[in-house]
């Protein structure tokens, strides 16, 4: 019986070794250090090496792509329920990539070290897939620089933590906006405003709508001013120029409105047609006879 099981058994080996040498695939981060809650993108490169179009799709019990994250004590991370990934048809020799937000599939809101990699299923079965490289990358909870408790206009007694966060993860300053749950401490969202110059403290306020107001420095001579909601989403961006005396400020009207002043909405069209106009160095002056 097991010899003519033999055979079989040596088939099935080729078939999954035929199957994982027809596919090539490789795993990048957008960087190596993140603000814990910050979404971490991972991007698969997928090479079909197959000689025909293979279509990559799941089902309900069998996902064709799939993470492996672990800490550095070599512990899976918890996933976020089910991951789903919609499907991928790649043509024979074409190479195509798939972004993934790790942080809407796994437990990652929490600071600490982590490895991940990707596995990927050919069609047809449920067999072992094709792994990727292996990546590192740490998760830091940032230095809060400023925090308010706020109202939920919809909802009744809810209640959301505006916060701004302070994170030097490379050569340059970032300045996040993180939003909480106010009874759970569940971060609904947290992003990126933009690079800071820690030489001016950034300031923050609350509207009469219980949006969060940011003014902080972006360049020598930039001032950046977000608007964000109580949802974790950014509702206006714009950049001031110093005005005539100071720097820009941020005032509460008597109606709760907030307004920026002592500055020169920066127009950056205009700015770059009147560069155009500035004449070079090199450009040789203009002689009439």
């Amino acid at each position: 019986m097991i010899r003519r099981m033999l055979p079989f058994l040596a088939f099935a080996l080729c078939a999954l070794a035929t199957a994982r040498a027809q596919l090539a695939a490789s795993l990048k981060l957008d960087k190596s250090q993140y603000l814990a809650g910050e979404p971490v993108i991972a991007t698969v490169t997928i090479t079909n090496h197959a000689g025909r179009e293979l279509t990559f799709q799941s089902d309900g019990r069998f996902q064709w792509l799939d993470f492996i994250v672990k800490t550095t004590n070599n512990n899976a991370v918890s996933p976020r329920g089910k991951k789903l990934f919609g499907p991928m048809k790649i043509k024979a020799g074409e190479s195509l990539a798939r972004e993934v937000d790790l942080t809407q599939h796994f437990q990652l809101s929490k600071p600490g070290n982590f490895s991940v990699a990707a596995v990927v299923h050919p069609p047809g079965a449920a067999i072992e897939g094709t792994s990727t490289n292996r990546l590192l990358f740490s998760q830091t909870p940032g230095r809060v620089v400023w925090s308010q408790k706020v109202g939920v206009t919809v909802g009744g007694s809810q209640t959301r933590d505006m916060r701004l966060i302070q994170f030097s993860g490379s050569q340059k300053t970032h300045l996040y906006a993180q939003v909480a749950d106010g009874s759970s401490g569940t971060l609904v969202r947290t992003f990126l405003l933009g690079d800071m110059l820690t030489l001016r403290r950034p300031l923050a306020t609350i509207d009469r709508n219980q949006r969060m107001h940011v003014l902080f420095l972006h360049t020598p001579s930039l001032w950046v001013h977000c608007v964000v909601s109580t949802d974790g989403k950014l509702v206006a961006r714009q950049i001031h120029q110093r005005g005539a005396v100071g720097d820009p400020k941020m005032i509460t009207m008597a109606t709760g409105e907030v307004r920026v002043v002592n500055s020169i909405p920066y127009d950056p069209k205009a700015a770059a047609e009147q560069q155009k106009q500035i004449r070079k160095a090199t450009d040789r002056p203009s002689v009439s006879y």
